[in-house]
């Protein structure tokens, strides 16, 4: 496997592609996995998640509300919030928002904490919060799932 000094410039660029994280994190995970990318997604995965915990007790003022319908037939409101604008219009938080829009359309959960502990619907061996601490880890702010509705017909 690679050593510090033989951590490849693309190998970083692929960590932080994959993961969000800074250049010296990505560097310094792959050379905690000796060059493993799956290992060091995994140290990424688990420092960030010690992130999102500090964060946790800041203030989630701004937000979005997003919508999804599946085959006319369940609909689905969910609110997200985070600390910033910024955030709030990145594609990472974009893109959790639907995710989560569509995790409730297919398991209609009783609420926020039941919905943060199911097993993801596109990858079974994560649960929702991992999804939500990976977004933490890459936008560096705390977020929230608010208010979240769901109509079947």
């Amino acid at each position: 496997m690679e050593t510090d000094k033989k951590i490849s410039a693309e190998r970083v660029q692929a960590l932080r592609e994959a993961t969000g994280a800074g250049v010296m994190d990505c560097r310094k995970a792959l050379t905690e996995a000796a060059g493993d990318l799956e290992a060091a997604k995994k140290i990424i995965r688990e420092k960030g998640l010690s992130k999102a915990e500090k964060r946790a007790d800041r203030e989630t003022g701004a937000g979005l509300v997003r919508a999804y319908v599946h085959n006319d037939r369940i609909g689905v409101l969910v609110e997200l919030r985070a600390e910033t604008d910024f955030v709030v219009r990145s594609e990472p938080f974009q893109k959790l928002a639907h995710e989560l829009a569509m995790q409730i359309a297919a398991t209609d959960p009783a609420d926020a904490d039941a919905l943060l502990a199911q097993p993801y619907i596109k990858d079974e061996s994560r649960i929702v919060k991992d999804l939500l601490s990976d977004v933490i880890a890459k936008t560096g702010e705390n977020i929230t799932i608010g208010k979240f509705f769901r109509i079947a017909a």
